[in-house]
């Protein structure tokens, strides 16, 4: 079994920055992307991001491409989302997740584990 465990949301004014963290335990920890994703009340979760593990390589949503930063410490088993110039259409439950596929991993349904959410609120 893998665990997730994201940190960091809270309240913050439009134009601001937060950064989100997610710790990963489990002897079957062995992901091929992290991604983070979003849900804000009455929507589908939707991605925002994601990292492939080995490489580090990125991929992210167009509406967060250039505001938005994933990274990963490998060493550490975490994954984060630097997020600056935030809009109030950005407020929403942010959640990571692990994947072992190397495709379909913009679709929530491709991954396996995820944590529990942490709320981002950004006000106008």
């Amino acid at each position: 079994q893998v665990q997730l465990v994201e940190s960091g949301g809270g309240l913050v004014q439009a134009g601001g920055s937060l950064r989100l963290s997610c710790a990963a335990s489990g002897r079957t920890f062995r992901p091929y992307h992290m991604g983070w994703f979003r849900q804000a009340p009455g929507k589908e979760r939707s991605f925002v991001a994601a990292i492939r593990w080995s490489d580090g390589d990125r991929y992210y949503v167009d509406s967060v491409r250039g505001r938005f930063t994933i990274s990963r410490d490998n060493a550490k088993n975490t994954v984060c989302l630097q997020m600056n110039s935030l809009k109030p259409e950005d407020t929403a439950v942010y959640y990571c997740g692990s994947t072992p596929r190397q495709t379909y991993y913009t679709n929530s349904a491709g991954y396996d584990y995820w944590g529990q959410g942490t709320q981002v609120t950004v006000s106008s």
